[in-house]
């Protein structure tokens, strides 16, 4: 189909949706989840939740203030010293029966995913597909976390090394893959024996959020071991992290945000750890072996899967020289093909930007990078919150499109004179969160990839790769700390060392 965009936006009701057919729908009434009960928020500012593709009002949401923050935390830690008593086979049931649930409500969480997150159908599959898949591995964990027994040089003395729960964990998850990126966290965290205050993104507060909820209250959570505040970041945003409570902040999000994170994380009266998953700039490279038909689909996939407001997306396309131009000529006519519009139908590849925000900064790019004089050798279109894509040639170290994360359907292609420049192409950012190469010569992949200053790197695939049984995060800008298998464990958890002296000891004095 042609790079057209879909005008025949749906117009339905205001009314507030039902996520769920078979559920008690109490919680439209009340909207926050403190202490197992849904309240409303008694803030004075209203979260107008909206579709970003048509604008319709999904909920309007009262907000929380600080003193049910308080009461958030309060409830939390409460709670949390029972459930961190429970067997670990009462949790890994609890984990069973939220993926059952998921498995139950599949197209109610899809027809959210879509509606709040601008999800096309595929996307909505897919972060449907690995938020359970991280469910599944969580409920493993309560049998994996273990102690230790370490020797003594000291004579009588035996070693113990104990592995608990954190206590409480302050959650803040964002807006693109909310269901995933929040469920990521929340699963482990629970699994471990904490308890969860969780704040998502204004934008998503329904599937980054009060779904998830919804689901482990339905599974049997205790009540206050989870808890969702919605809230202004001007009103809650800085408390969440400085409360004395929460011994861990997990938080997704830009850059940015993730310093600020960090330095209010260490700037009360106790140090919290953390673990931030941040921006990336992640370089996709095709050496001039490579299958170039393959590297094209995965390219266009890597890019454009959620209008490339992805962490993990492409940012970067670096080719070999020798084949730069036949590259360019089978990615546009590939891009060329993506259906752009209404995201609840099943062929639309690229749904709308998440919010007005968002797309200023999207214009603001592209008229950058034209000043800069990049080469746009497909012009895209702007209807509304739709962005057709922008491909642009002819990309330097020194422009805007090379430096910095674009989170939206804009491509820069950059042509490097052969794999030691594509290698010191991809490294020089600040970001090293995902990347990619693709070759026919897989030692040559291996060796380069090595050598990419990334958390991750994929050989002949794109850089969008998230797989609950292997250590997900970044070096540099682009965060510190893990999620998945058996990092998370570190991650979730603390040890204590506990000695017994059984004999008396001498002293020496």
């Amino acid at each position: 189909m042609s790079n057209s965009i879909d005008n025949n936006k749906n117009t339905q009701s205001s009314t507030a949706p039902t996520p769920y057919n078979n559920f008690d729908l109490q919680f439209i009434a009340g909207i926050q989840f403190i202490a197992g009960n849904w309240v409303k928020g008694k803030d004075e500012s209203i979260n107008h939740n909206t579709n970003p593709y048509n604008g319709e009002v999904l909920v309007e949401i009262q907000q929380a203030t600080k003193e049910q923050l308080n009461e958030a935390f309060e409830a939390a830690e409460q709670a949390q010293k029972e459930w961190a008593k429970t067997l670990p086979a009462q949790r890994t049931a609890l984990l069973q029966k939220v993926i059952q649930l998921m498995d139950d409500c599949h197209d109610e969480i899809i027809d959210w995913l879509i509606k709040e997150s601008g999800s096309t159908r595929i996307k909505a599959e897919i972060e449907l597909d690995i938020a359970k898949t991280v469910t599944v591995e969580a409920a493993t964990y309560p049998n994996r976390v273990h102690g230790e027994i370490r020797p003594s040089n000291t004579p009588g003395k035996e070693n113990y090394v104990f592995r608990d729960p954190l206590g409480v964990i302050a959650l803040i998850s964002p807006w693109n893959f909310p269901l995933h990126l929040t469920q990521r966290s929340l699963a482990p965290a629970i699994a471990l024996g904490n308890a969860v205050v969780l704040k998502p993104a204004s934008d998503t507060p329904i599937t980054g959020a009060l779904l998830l909820a919804k689901l482990f209250e339905e599974a049997g959570l205790p009540k206050g071991v989870l808890n969702v505040v919605i809230g202004a970041g001007s009103e809650i945003g800085d408390a969440i992290v400085t409360h004395d409570t929460p011994s861990l902040v997990s938080f997704t999000g830009s850059t940015p945000v993730g310093k600020h994170i960090g330095e209010l994380a260490f700037s009360g009266d106790y140090i919290k750890d953390v673990a931030l998953e941040l921006g990336g700039n992640n370089p996709f490279v095709v050496l001039k072996d490579a299958d170039l038909d393959k590297a094209v689909d995965a390219a266009v996939f890597g890019k454009f899967l959620h209008q490339g407001q992805i962490c993990m997306a492409i940012n970067r396309i670096i080719v070999e020289a020798d084949i730069h131009d036949a590259f360019v000529e089978k990615f546009k006519a590939k891009v060329k093909t993506l259906k752009v519009g209404n995201p609840s139908e099943e062929n639309t590849f690229i749904g709308p930007i998440i919010n007005k925000n968002q797309l200023e900064s999207l214009q603001d790019k592209i008229a950058t990078a034209q000043k800069e004089g990049a080469n746009l050798i497909l012009e895209g279109r702007i209807d509304g919150q739709l962005v057709s894509p922008y491909i642009y040639t002819g990309v330097t170290a020194d422009m805007d499109l090379f430096r910095n994360e674009i989170f939206g359907p804009l491509v820069a292609i950059v042509k490097a004179k052969d794999e030691e420049e594509a290698l010191k192409l991809a490294n020089d950012t600040q970001f090293g969160l995902s990347s990619a190469v693709f070759t026919g010569d897989m030692q040559r992949g291996m060796n380069f990839a090595k050598r990419m200053q990334a958390g991750m790197t994929h050989i002949n695939d794109m850089p969008v790769n998230d797989e609950s049984m292997v250590p997900f995060g970044g070096v540099k800008n682009s965060g510190i700390g893990r999620f998945n298998s058996d990092q998370v464990l570190e991650e979730f958890t603390r040890t204590h060392w506990v000695s017994f002296q059984n004999e008396p000891r001498d002293y020496g004095i």
